[in-house]
This record gives C-alpha cells, sequence and structure tokens, in this order.
C-alpha cells in the first residue's frame, strides 16, 4: 500500500520498548511507513529507574540488559530498533548532560550504518528532549499519549518531567494528542489530535480454534489483553471473582509484581505473541478493562485495546475512560455492581445488532488510514506547512468522526 511518504530517514524515541508490548501507534503506523522509508525506532529511554524497594526493580532491569544486548537490530517488519546504553536517571543536570553525549554518539552512529540522512524526528517520550535537540532534524514531531506528569511508575519529579515536556513542545513543530481528554486540555496552536485506531481485521476476521491453554478454562470467561501493572483495579477483580465464583477471568499479558490476585477462577496468562491473539478471542464471552478509578494517569489513556475489543464484536465492559464515555457499543461502569450488571447484561442480553454496531465504530479507524494521515502531515510539515485548527474540539471529537474513521478536520496552513 502506498502511504504517500517516500525516502526519509525516520527516528522514533518511544515510550516503550518494541520487544515487551502489544504494538503501540508507533509500531503499527511506523511498520507501515517503513515500506518506503528508512525507520530507526528507539526503545523507551525510560522516565528514570523506581526505587530499589520496588517490587519490579529487578524485572525492569533484567528486560533492559536483555534489550541491550541486542543493540541495533533489523526486525522483520523491516525497520531497525535500537536500545540505547544510557543512565537510568534524568532528574540533575549532569547526568542529562551525560546521557545526552552517549545518546547523541548512538544514535549517529546507528544513523550511518544503516545509512539514514537528515532525520525526520518522532519523539514519544519526555526524557528524549536534550537528544532530539542535537539531532539536526528536519522536522520534530512530538506526540504525547499520557498524562506524564501523574505517571506513578515513574521515578522522576513531576517538575522535571513538565519541563521536559515544556520544552519538546515548543520545539515541535506539531504536538499530536493520542487522547481526546489531553488535546482538548490543550491551547498550543500547533496540536493535532491523532486518534488510535485499530487492526480491525486481525481481531474481526473468522477466529481459529481456541488456544490450547484457554480452552480448557470454563465460561462464561472475561477476557484481558495487555499490560498487568500499577492501572490494574485488583480489588475489583477479587470482589467480583468472590461474588460470582461462576465467572472466570483470564487476564493475558507481562504482569507486574505489582498485581498479585489469588483467586481459583482468576487465570493470569503469560504475554502471547500478537499473532496468536485471535486464538484467545474465540473462548472470551466479555472483554473488561478494569483500571483504576482513583488514578489521573489512567483517566487521560486512551487504550488502544477497547478498540481491539470492540473490533470482535463481543461485550466491552470499561472503566469511565474520557475517551470512551460518548462511544456507542462500549459499557461504562463506576461500582463493582454496576460491573457486574453490565457483565450480566452482556453475557444474557447481547444481541447480533448489538455485535454489528461495535464493529461498525471502529470498522473505518484502521491503521492505514492512521498512517496515510501520518505520512500526509510530515509531507506537509516537510513543505513548510505548520499545522492550524480549524474546528473546536467539541466539534472534533464527536462519536461520528470516531465511527467513520475520523477524516480530519484539522488544517494545514499553504
Amino acid at each position: 500500500m502506498d502511504y504517500g511518504l517516500k525516502g526519509e530517514s525516520i527516528i522514533c524515541f518511544a515510550g516503550e520498548d518494541w520487544w515487551y508490548h502489544h504494538p503501540h501507534s508507533k509500531n503499527h503506523i511506523l511498520r507501515r511507513l517503513a515500506q518506503s522509508n528508512k525507520v530507526l525506532f528507539v526503545n523507551s529511554l525510560s522516565m528514570g529507574l523506581p526505587s530499589i524497594g520496588h517490587r519490579d526493580f529487578f524485572l525492569k532491569i533484567r528486560r533492559k540488559l536483555k534489550s541491550y544486548l541486542r543493540w541495533v537490530k533489523k526486525v522483520p517488519e523491516g525497520l531497525y530498533v535500537m536500545t540505547p546504553i544510557a543512565l537510568p536517571f534524568f532528574g540533575s543536570h549532569t547526568t542529562r548532560a551525560i546521557n545526552r553525549f552517549l545518546l547523541t554518539v548512538q544514535v549517529r552512529l546507528a544513523m550511518l550504518l544503516i545509512g539514514m540522512q537528515r532525520p525526520v524526528l518522532w519523539v514519544a517520550i519526555p526524557t528524549a528532549a536534550d537528544v532530539a535537540q542535537k539531532l539536526n532534524a528536519k522536522i520534530l514531531l512530538y506526540q504525547v499519549s499520557d498524562k506524564y506528569d501523574a505517571n506513578q511508575d515513574s521515578a522522576l519529579s513531576r517538575d522535571v518531567i513538565r519541563s521536559l515536556d515544556d520544552r519538546l513542545k515548543s520545539m515541535a513543530d506539531v504536538v499530536m494528542y493520542s487522547g481526546r481528554r489531553l488535546f482538548e486540555e490543550s491551547t498550543l496552536p500547533q496540536r493535532y489530535f491523532l486518534e488510535q485506531a485499530v487492526d480491525f481485521d486481525h481481531f474481526a476476521a473468522q477466529w481459529p480454534d481456541a488456544a490450547a491453554d484457554i480452552a480448557l478454562i470454563p465460561r462464561p470467561v472475561l477476557g484481558y489483553m495487555g499490560a498487568l501493572d500499577h492501572v490494574m483495579d485488583v480489588s475489583l477483580i477479587e470482589e467480583v471473582a468472590k461474588r460470582r465464583p461462576d465467572w472466570h477471568w483470564v487476564l493475558i499479558g507481562l504482569r507486574s509484581n505489582l498485581v498479585q490476585i489469588n483467586a481459583p477462577n482468576v487465570h493470569l496468562l503469560k504475554p502471547k505473541p500478537y499473532d496468536q491473539l485471535p486464538g484467545y478471542v474465540r473462548h472470551i464471552d466479555i472483554f473488561v478493562l478494569p483500571w483504576r478509578q482513583d488514578s489521573v494517569f489512567t483517566s487521560y489513556g486512551s487504550a488502544i485495546k477497547v478498540r481491539e475489543y470492540l473490533a470482535t464484536g463481543k461485550p466491552v465492559v470499561i472503566s469511565p475512560l474520557y475517551e470512551y464515555l460518548k462511544i456507542p457499543g462500549v459499557c461504562i461502569y463506576r461500582t463493582t455492581d454496576e460491573f457486574i450488571g453490565a457483565v450480566e447484561e452482556g453475557l444474557y442480553a447481547d444481541t447480533m445488532a448489538k455485535r454489528e454496531l461495535r464493529q461498525s465504530v471502529v470498522r473505518a479507524c484502521t491503521w492505514d488510514v492512521r498512517a496515510q494521515e501520518v505520512a500526509s502531515l510530515m509531507t506537509r510539515l516537510l513543505e513548510g506547512r505548520g499545522v492550524s485548527q480549524s474546528a473546536t474540539a467539541e466539534e472534533e471529537l464527536t462519536a461520528a468522526n470516531f465511527s467513520m474513521g475520523r477524516e480530519s478536520k484539522l488544517t494545514l496552513r499553504n
């Protein structure tokens, strides 16, 4: 497929590692742009290590050391993935200066090895602010996908995070917000709403036979796919598991040591390769997003997995994320009783019409559409045209736009 951008060198400082997560927006979009451009995906620089007393301290160390051994590697999707060596500290001017030198040298060396020219820079983590200034980029796109200064998993102080975030916003040719609430609260003239998308065919196609490790779990099954970390509402899961012992939870993903659940009807499965997930969809009766409601960080979330849930057509019950409050087909709960009632309705009162509605909401919101959108945005910026807001946030962020795949009302200056 022709995405409209060719012959560029694109470097992305991602907010996550390529190796350990289900694909995020950068993964989906960049693997498509890599068909006609050279792409270097730089694994997360982190927001600093947690304290040594944190339950995930050694888990994070082991994962990062394993990535370091790869340094730069070409992946089957056609792009290069790099884990640069840096100090896991960004809280002082001294350590940031050391990291700026280390990162600049390594990225320039990788560019030389890959044959990359002056890059288009895509930054998706505040701690890349220093190195971003040193790469002589043609243009800089800054993607804000979370409320960074509210991240409880970060070792950096809020003041440092805000400072780095502000610097990137001032440097960027465009600031792309992946969340509706983040976009609505921004007053930047160069802001752009880069809505999340879905690999619709991957989740909506005829599902294969259920995978062996889920096929024997009794039904009904409540399913969750994604990271199991500080965002999970463990107390709700435990309470519902106790009150409805005939319901079985299947939680699939990389599990933090912060998530400890001891219940016979809660099944914690290890992360599964992306291409194997349809084999788990078949055996799941209802999809859930049991995220904590007392967390400012999660309230800004735009979880891609909700779109993936909708693509299956199956019932979807989630905590009240702002991103999905007005989206058809999503059932919102705010209390444990509401959660149980919503699940019961989804299990026992679902219809084919409701399933078709859920799928229709995301059918046109594909990653192919988003890749073309980003390619068009990059092209216009490379031609010297900036970004302006031609519609109010309320007009732009309607459920109608969501269900139509959102042909952006954001215009670009000539």
